[in-house]
């Protein structure tokens, strides 16, 4: 397993929770690209209300890790794409939750995603 390093310095703004100012990597074997993961459930449902969207793209991310073998543990930097900024506070909430005391470095923008019916989007790097 890859030997994870979490760097937050002193000269740099403390995280706002839930995430690090910098992960290094060293002796990893191998590197997943988790494309960007949207609310969307196997048959193509997409849950109402921003929480249960979080909720299902988290699902959605942790699925593709399981299918290689990792688990949230391994994720070394997650971007999240929101549609407003009301979703900010939520989806820290949610985040936190899934991931737990792991701290991956983390980037959140607001954007218009590509169907307006998803209301955030999740694409994440993973190392073992």
């Amino acid at each position: 397993m890859a030997h994870i390093l979490n760097h937050n310095p002193a000269a740099v703004h403390p995280p706002a929770g839930g995430y690090s100012m910098g992960v290094e990597l060293s002796q990893h074997r191998r590197l997943l690209f988790v494309s960007g993961q949207v609310p969307e459930e196997s048959d193509g449902a997409v849950p109402e209300g921003f929480e249960a969207q979080c909720e299902q793209a988290w699902r959605n991310v942790i699925a593709v890790l399981a299918a290689a073998g990792l688990g949230v543990e391994h994720l070394v930097k997650v971007t999240t794409f929101l549609t407003d900024r009301t979703q900010v506070v939520p989806n820290r909430i949610i985040r936190r939750t899934v991931l737990g005391e792991h701290r991956p470095a983390l980037t959140v923008v607001i954007v218009e995603t590509v169907d307006s019916k998803w209301l955030l989007e999740i694409e994440a790097i993973a190392a073992e």
